[in-house]
């Protein structure tokens, strides 16, 4: 437990009274109706969603998470996330347009436009309670244990003390405030917050025990903690960390802010920009923020960690009154913040309650606009005026709120939350990629791939038969049972069972009907031969549906795609070779960095689409 300056206390109750401030300044329009209250009238400008996205994702636990990989796979362990880059730019270039210009509320209408009929519906309101309702419970839960256990480890609080104060300020100013009050919030937060994680990494990296940057790279718990890329003589370590990532993860799996084809919270944001460009100029930003230079702050602190506190144990010792069901490597981070001075201290803080109000009001909001759109207006009461839709919003969002608050007094670490979504939602992915550019794909596809993925996740988890299949430890011996197949490979089985079964099921159930297809084809314009043959036959029946067309711009989209990724992560071996100190390794990734981004600029020409 840490003892706070006065500067301290200024610098937090500042920060609180500016964002309440916000909040209560937009809450009259924000609550005029429900467009308001979710998507800001649709009139967001490019850098401030961008700007918000990063802010979203910054998050409590983020830093947990990512000290936590450092930890114990090193550097080169983040590339379980880290491949979703790929994931992020074909959203930018290919994706972010498209939902632009579907002109829905939230994604999940998208299932009413794309499908028909009592399946369409059904999808819809299954994916507003699995997604808006179940998934993001966890997601708040994993943010909210973040907190308590900085909460714990910095201030002394208890578990309960930390949601309490965490989340009613935090649930005042998402039900106020509304989506404006969030984007507009997020713009103090994101400041705030890499202010804070830079300072942190700053006095970490040279607190006496640490050295400075050059002693801390030479450290023997160090060194062999600092490759960018996976020990490619390890078989396992080079499959787990690079090979799934990168050739099956990133376009296969859910996940929260990284959905393949876009969707969710990102979706929404892209949804409330002033058209397709802003849409597309606000991921690109966010994708370049968020992989290559936003991580370098938490990873320094979670490099130093491991001087300071080598292991779990000297963790423990340093702060016995943590509860044994709270104890991980992610406690290093906030082990490591209570080194801080005055002052510096306040600003961490402040940009750690910065992170969690950003990310948990960002997923009440979109929680909400599920429960509002999805749910209560489409199948309770279709009726309702604009004011009884946002007076639900509210209510809803406080609800969300309180029960992912309950769910994260159980949890242990953020990693469990990362590789439970993850399982959950392998395989499903390249419907939501496809969906929009092969005609044949219908309800019945989705709902297959969402049952099968869950089900074969849950046996593969936590049965028996799922047990003797993979390679798992005995919990009463701490021995290595051998399986039939090697851990590793639980999630490309479960891809692959559930990519045949959704497969399956599209060809043999009926296609969307005719003119579901037509119509969708009109507003969206994909273009392509997958749609090949709904355009002929509207043709054969005197019906021009790609009136207008000027040719299919989604190959473009996909080189945009590639070379995008080439330069984000030749930028993200730069910074992180400047840190390092290799001179000659930066200078080559920079050069190559600065090619990739003139190639882009061509590129972009071809993706940009006209404002009319």
């Amino acid at each position: 437990m840490i003892a706070l300056s006065n500067l301290d206390y200024i610098i937090i109750v500042l920060f609180f009274s500016i964002t309440l401030f916000i909040g209560l300044s937009v809450s009259k329009k924000s609550g005029s109706d429900a467009t308001q209250f979710f998507l800001s009238g649709r009139n967001m400008p490019w850098w401030l969603l961008g700007l918000s996205m990063v802010a979203t994702t910054f998050s409590t636990d983020t830093p947990n998470l990512v000290t936590d990989i450092v930890r114990k796979d090193g550097v080169a362990g983040n590339w379980v996330w880290w491949a979703f880059l790929l994931t992020g730019m074909l959203t930018v270039f290919v994706y972010a347009k498209l939902w632009r210009r579907s002109n829905v509320s939230t994604d999940l209408e998208f299932y009413e436009l794309r499908y028909g009929g009592a399946p369409a519906k059904f999808l819809r309101r299954f994916r507003a309670v699995y997604l808006g309702i179940a998934f993001n419970i966890l997601a708040m839960s994993g943010v909210t244990l973040a907190a308590i256990k900085i909460g714990q480890i910095m201030l002394g609080l208890q578990p309960l003390e930390t949601v309490l104060y965490a989340g009613v300020v935090t649930v005042i100013f998402s039900a106020v405030g509304g989506f404006k009050g969030v984007v507009y919030t997020d713009f103090l937060l994101f400041f705030v917050a890499m202010a804070g994680s830079i300072g942190a990494a700053w006095y970490c990296v040279n607190l006496p025990e640490v050295g400075g940057l050059d002693a801390l790279m030479q450290h023997n718990n160090v060194a062999d903690k600092l490759a960018l890329l996976p020990d490619f003589s390890e078989k396992e370590a080079l499959i787990t960390l690079l090979v799934i990532p990168l050739a099956v993860q990133w376009w296969s799996s859910w996940y929260p802010g990284a959905e393949p084809g876009g969707g969710g919270y990102i979706a929404q944001r892209m949804l409330a920009a002033k058209d397709e460009n802003h849409a597309i100029g606000a991921t690109f930003f966010f994708n370049i923020m968020h992989y290559a230079l936003r991580p370098w702050p938490w990873i320094l602190v979670a490099l130093a960690s491991l001087v300071v506190f080598p292991d779990i144990q000297s963790i423990q010792t340093a702060f016995p009154d943590i509860s044994a069901d709270k104890l991980g490597h992610d406690l290093a981070y906030s082990a490591m913040l209570t080194k801080l001075p005055a002052g510096l201290i306040g600003l961490v803080l402040a940009s750690l309650v910065a992170a969690y109000m950003s990310t948990i009001s960002t997923h009440l909001n979109w929680g909400s606009s599920y429960i509002v759109n999805d749910l209560y207006k489409q199948q309770i009461n279709p009726e309702a005026s604009e004011k009884k839709l946002v007076a639900v919003g509210r209510i809803s969002t406080v609800v969300l709120m309180v029960v992912s608050a309950l769910v994260a007094l159980s949890l242990q670490n953020a990693k469990q939350l990362f590789d439970i979504i993850i399982m959950f939602g392998a395989g499903t992915g390249l419907i939501f990629i496809l969906r929009w550019f092969w005609w044949r794909i219908n309800a019945w596809s989705e709902i297959s791939a969402m049952i099968i993925s869950g089900v074969v996740s849950l046996i593969f988890s936590f049965t028996d038969f799922g047990k003797s299949l993979f390679d798992h430890t005995d919990i009463e011996t701490g021995t290595t049972v051998p399986g039939v197949f090697e851990d590793w490979a639980k999630f490309p089985l479960v891809v692959l069972i559930t990519t045949v079964v959704w497969l399956f099921t599209t060809f043999f159930t009926k296609a969307e009907d005719e003119n579901v297809l037509r119509n969708f084809y009109i507003k969206i314009k994909p273009g392509g031969p997958g749609w090949a043959k709904v355009v002929k036959k509207a043709a054969s029946e005197g019906m021009q549906i790609n009136k207008g067309e000027t040719g299919w711009s989604v190959p473009s989209g996909i080189l945009a795609m590639l070379v995008g990724c080439a330069m984000v992560y030749s930028a993200l071996f730069t910074t992180g070779n400047l840190i390092y100190g290799n001179t000659t390794e930066a200078s080559i990734a920079f050069v190559l960095t600065i090619v990739f981004a003139i190639a882009l600029k061509k590129v972009w020409a071809k993706v940009r689409t006209k404002v009319l």
